[in-house]
């Protein structure tokens, strides 16, 4: 539920989760198992890519088309989907990932490293600018983190600055971030995080969001791209940037025009006609089956960051903590049960189309230290359903049988398939015989609340990454004082969850981050169901399409 929100609704860490900021926030400020990691470890993931393009920038315009909205233009004031996707094609960043990996580099800086346990010094390149001619140094990074932290709009992305004290200029080019807490390993993904962008102190406001005019009037980019025509959430047109130095390098197409749709038929019809050359969030499950068949376009589907998941509430769920029939044994064979019957790839495929990929773990496929935990030891142990499984689970309990769960799920916050998933979910725990499912929804304002609330035994929740990496998906729901509130609460993986935040050595990192998915695994606080994918559709002369699990859809690459 936390991360960035889709659709344009504001991205969490962010209002996924509305109800539940606080109690993250105490979380993050409590210790290092922090929400959010850095992908130290070099294993890269390869990108699904639509085709490649020259090295250098061509001639040519591509037109993308989109129903996302921007906020605001201002990295502090604004943390949703529609308005990171832009900046990332027009700020730098001090560390980014090249597309193809989830792994973050320096940017537009030289090097980035601890020079001390709560010391992390940047480097920048020499000779950076912005696109307005102004000197980009360390003063203007400086300025950036200030700023954010100064403003703290309540739709911006400061609470992910938690763990910085102070930023210090040694020079105009050496830039050192004091840390609150030492080894924070999560400290280089923050910095291509939607925190992160650098911007021109001679434009904007040190104690205020900046207005969008302001910024494309003063030209404060320093991206791959600059912004040479603005018409909010209209039209925009992008330039390629002869002054960016930064690891993407050079774009592939010289201008990019991005336009907003209100209607995702519009945007399909569009596509499939040509008048746009590509199709980038948000078409529904439907239409991205029905382009499948049209040989006019491309779909490609890359890994995405979001994910879907029950979650059980250890005090109420059937044999709970709470209920007269107190049980963990029983209760343990219940999750265990659910998790024997749950058919994901039926989900994926009949409610959303391929839209969204079975998961089997905790961390999502293409993140450094994801393994399938789950799908080894439920079901039929090759990922499918086996309802033998889930009886001998409940049998070898003694948990007399048809057990009745009471499972709720939101039909206005999640998408409007809610009710079909939960519907096909509640049909596969059925089967056999050994559950009885009272299926419920509540409205998403009440449902936030209801749900820490103790009221819902077993209920359907959803997450946004803030950036990628395995952290973001372990100490935000299984730390302690988690923000799920599930009652769900085991030493060993605490302790597991504080040391990976922290560890140095890359390879140790991975194997502790499995080995946490391993332990809850077999203890099913959550059953996880589905991971999103990232579709984009492209006409047949457009290369360059890639989707990595940096959940970043970048201009550069696209030429035709």
């Amino acid at each position: 539920m936390h991360g960035r929100a889709i659709q344009g609704a504001p991205l969490c860490s962010l209002r996924e989760r509305q109800t539940d900021m606080t109690s993250a926030s105490r979380i993050r400020k409590r210790s290092l198992a922090v929400l959010g990691g850095t992908a130290i470890a070099a294993l890269a993931l390869a990108g699904c890519s639509a085709g490649g393009g020259s090295n250098t920038t061509a001639a040519t315009t591509v037109t993308v088309g989109t129903t996302d909205k921007v906020t605001t233009l201002d990295p502090a004031g604004s943390y949703d989907n529609g308005s990171f996707a832009l900046m990332n094609q027009v700020y730098p960043f001090l560390m980014n990932s090249k597309p193809g990996t989830s792994d973050v580099e320096p940017d537009i800086a030289a090097s980035a490293k601890f020079t001390s346990p709560t010391e992390y010094t940047v480097v920048l390149k020499k000779g950076l600018t912005f696109a307005n001619g102004d000197k980009l140094t360390a003063s203007d990074v400086k300025f950036s983190f200030d700023r954010q932290l100064k403003i703290a709009d309540q739709n911006g992305p400061s609470t992910l600055l938690y763990n910085l004290d102070s930023t210090e200029a040694k020079d105009d080019t050496t830039v050192v971030f004091k840390l609150k807490a030492a080894n924070d390993q999560v400290w280089p993904q923050i910095l291509s995080s939607p925190a992160a962008p650098i911007v021109d102190e001679q434009v904007f406001s040190a104690d205020k969001v900046t207005t969008d005019d302001e910024i494309v009037k003063g030209k404060a980019f320093a991206g791959q791209y600059t912004i040479s025509s603005y018409k909010f959430n209209q039209l925009v047109q992008f330039k390629a940037n002869p002054k960016y130095q930064g690891v993407l390098g050079a774009p592939k197409t010289a201008t990019i025009n991005l336009k907003y749709y209100t209607d995702q038929s519009n945007l399909k019809l569009d596509v499939q006609k040509g008048d746009i050359d590509v199709a980038a969030r948000s078409l529904s499950a439907t239409d991205v089956e029905s382009l499948q068949k049209d040989s006019k376009v491309k779909v490609t589907t890359g890994p995405g960051g979001e994910i879907r998941y029950i979650v059980f509430n250890f005090n109420t769920q059937p044999y709970g903590a709470t209920t007269p029939e107190a049980s963990p044994a029983k209760a343990l064979a219940v999750r265990q049960a659910v998790a024997d019957l749950v058919d994901r790839d039926a989900i994926a495929k009949q409610v959303y189309k391929g839209t969204y990929l079975p998961l089997y773990s905790y961390v999502p496929a293409g993140l450094t230290g994801a393994n399938t935990a789950l799908k080894g030891i439920y079901g039929d142990k090759k990922g499918g359903p086996d309802a033998d499984a889930a009886k001998a689970a409940l049998t070898a309990a003694g948990v007399t049988t048809p057990v009745s769960l009471n499972l709720q799920y939101n039909p206005d916050h999640y998408g409007a398939s809610s009710g079909d998933e939960y519907a096909l979910v509640k049909s596969q725990v059925e089967a056999g015989g050994l559950f009885k499912v009272n299926l419920q929804s509540t409205e998403w304002v009440q449902y936030s609340k209801d749900r820490v609330a103790d009221l819902y035994p077993a209920y359907q929740l959803g997450w946004f990454p803030d950036y990628s990496d395995a952290d973001n998906y372990l100490s935000p729901f299984f730390a302690e004082g988690n923000f799920l509130g599930n009652h769900y609460a085991d030493p060993e993986v605490d302790a597991l969850i504080k040391q990976q935040a922290v560890e140095t050595d890359a390879a140790k990192r991975v194997t502790e981050i499995q080995d946490i998915q391993d332990k809850v695994a077999a203890q099913l606080s959550t059953i996880p169901l589905l991971q999103g994918a990232q579709v984009v559709v492209a006409g047949k002369t457009v290369k360059g399409v890639t989707l990595d699990a940096s959940f970043k859809f970048r201009f550069g690459t696209l030429s035709k």
